[in-house]
């Protein structure tokens, strides 16, 4: 992500990394015969861990528009503000 800095794209980084730790825990407990309660909690977490990286990757783009409104679509990978508003609500 070339609009985060290091610390915003290393959290972002994080969560995507612990969401796809707790994909390999929902793929276990099904492989594993678990429970549907272990399984629908696992899955509950990948969900959430996957909407904040999200969150936190739109709201970096939309912060990056803010800070300077003079950038063109093209310089912001594309997006104008209303395509990131309608990412961000996507999430939601």
């Amino acid at each position: 992500m070339r609009n985060a800095d290091a610390a915003t794209q290393k959290r972002i980084l994080n969560r995507l990394k612990r969401a796809r730790g707790q994909l390999d825990a929902v793929i276990n407990a099904v492989e594993g015969d678990s429970s549907c309660r272990e399984v629908v909690t696992q899955l509950s977490a990948v969900s959430t861990a996957l909407d904040r990286a999200g969150f936190a990757i739109v709201s970096t783009a939309m912060q990056y528009c803010i800070a300077d409104p003079e950038k063109t679509a093209e310089e912001e990978d594309g997006l104008t503000v209303e395509e990131l508003e309608k990412l961000f609500l996507s999430l939601s």
